[in-house]
């Protein structure tokens, strides 16, 4: 059986404070877009427990610590019943890119098993387990645009449709660590009113939707903020960073002629 997890961008972000839990209480809007990954799950009933693969954009680290594999053995804890199998994951979504690529990844792993071996799990038990392997990984299992709020997990559905616009992600390769982020992250007081901005027209999002770890990070990272920079420069209607960076986006019309070059190892693609 095989799936395609998509990847998001965040529209605004603030970082309302810290909790007593050490987790982050922020705004954002989760808009889920067309760049994908696939996985595929397969039966191995000569082998033990499960096989792990991968292909396409190179990732490090041991598998046992992939959020796809973990995801195996936080369904497997509630239903021993779940057989040996072989998972393979094809990564074509930029890491540690702000846009959610390996949360996709374990939200779709859960559905997959869910459905495959009949679990029988609901939306908001598959929810439990998704917020157990990261904030953002609850909104792929909705994955329609949505008000996030908590730390990501409280999802309010809401009416926003880009599709009458083109998007173009770019990335250039600097991994951005989340935690380091938030650790360097200057104190905000003030924050719009995301629910409210959304409704009005994109070319105004400019002065009302920000980021707040777009400071920091162009900051340390210059090359990031040029990238946004570059896009407005080109006629985007809105560009930002999204999630915790490194990838930023810009808004087009949908006939806009748009002349961009970025370095080779650059990831840039239109949606």
């Amino acid at each position: 059986m095989i799936s395609f997890p998509n990847c998001k961008i965040n529209i605004g972000l603030q970082i309302i404070g810290k909790r007593p839990d050490g987790y982050h209480d922020l705004q954002t809007i989760f808009y889920p877009i067309e760049i994908k990954d696939a996985i595929e799950i397969i039966d191995a009933p000569q082998k033990d427990a499960i096989s792990f693969s991968t292909s396409g954009i190179n990732i490090d680290g041991n598998a046992e610590n992939n959020l796809c594999v973990k995801a195996y053995h936080l369904l497997q804890k509630d239903f021993p019943q779940l057989p040996a199998i072989d998972m393979h994951l094809h990564k074509t979504i930029p890491m540690g890119a702000g846009v959610g690529g390996g949360s996709a990844d374990a939200a779709f792993t859960l559905q997959l098993l869910n459905k495959k071996y009949v679990l029988g799990l609901d939306l908001a038990a598959l929810s439990k387990y998704a917020l157990i392997l990261g904030s953002d990984c609850p909104f792929f299992l909705i994955n329609t645009p949505c008000f996030a709020s908590g730390r990501g997990e409280i999802l309010e559905e809401i009416s926003l449709d880009l599709s009458a616009y083109k998007i173009i992600l770019v990335n250039p390769g600097i991994h951005i660590n989340t935690g380091w982020a938030f650790s360097v992250l200057e104190k905000s007081t003030k924050h719009e009113d995301l629910k409210d901005s959304i409704a009005k027209p994109i070319n105004e999002w400019h002065d009302l939707i920000g980021n707040d770890f777009e400071a920091p990070v162009f900051k340390a990272h210059p090359e990031i903020k040029s990238i946004k920079a570059d896009l407005y420069a080109v006629g985007a209607l809105y560009a930002a960073m999204s999630g915790s960076g490194s990838s930023i986006y810009g808004i087009f019309e949908k006939n806009a002629v748009v002349d961009l070059n970025f370095p080779p190892h650059y990831f840039h693609k239109w949606v």
